[in-house]
């Protein structure tokens, strides 16, 4: 099992960051998580790791490949998932920051122990709404950090599946996060997020 991610994805969430502005003519920035990654959803909590200071959360709406697959056209990219999430990408902030300055890879700022969160998956046929066009939020301590649609996205979930089996095989079980928007911030110890997609509630995390 894989986890793809993408990067660069909302508009808004470039603008935060200060970063130049995405086109839908632009491939999608795509990076890797090991397996070792993830955090599943029948984990509650997160630890933050001693090796950062400035650990922050991005919600994104997460697929799951149900079939193998490679050089997928954009038109058929539906048929290779039936089940979506809410996830969040931890980023060691302060890590990516510096090796950034130094030119250097980031991974590790991404890709570290449970950086990955999943929350439960869902089949993306429950929603009245496609895929394209569904609300989701992120929830701190009670108060709402992160809202967005996924028609947002500067690449949709078809898009991305298609330009991403260009290059690496999709098997079942693999996991795409899709980006995330603006809100993002800082977690503390004693932090709860709680990940709600439309009407339901996909992951509820104590940050440790």
């Amino acid at each position: 099992m894989k986890i793809i991610c993408v990067g660069l994805n909302y508009q808004s969430h470039n603008k935060e960051m200060n970063r130049a502005l995405s086109s839908k003519d632009d491939d999608p920035v795509l990076f890797m998580k090991p397996d070792t990654a993830l955090l599943s959803n029948d984990k509650n909590q997160f630890f933050i790791p001693d090796f950062s200071s400035d650990v922050h959360y991005e919600t994104e709406l997460v697929v799951k490949i149900n079939k193998l697959g490679k050089n997928i056209s954009e038109r058929f990219a539906h048929r290779y998932y039936n089940e979506i999430t809410l996830g969040i990408d931890f980023t060691a902030r302060d890590i990516q920051a510096e090796l950034k300055k130094r030119s250097l890879p980031w991974e590790i700022s991404k890709g570290f122990d449970n950086s990955a969160v999943v929350g439960v998956f869902v089949a993306k046929d429950k929603f009245e709404k496609e895929i394209d066009n569904l609300n989701f939020q992120l929830i701190k301590n009670d108060l709402v950090v992160q809202s967005a649609n996924t028609s947002e996205m500067i690449h949709s979930v078809d898009k991305i599946i298609a330009y991403a089996s260009r290059f690496f095989t999709l098997k079942t079980g693999d996991l795409i996060f899709t980006g995330t928007p603006a809100g993002v911030g800082k977690v503390n110890i004693g932090d709860r997020l709680q990940g709600c997609l439309e009407d339901c509630e996909l992951f509820d995390l104590q940050i440790c």
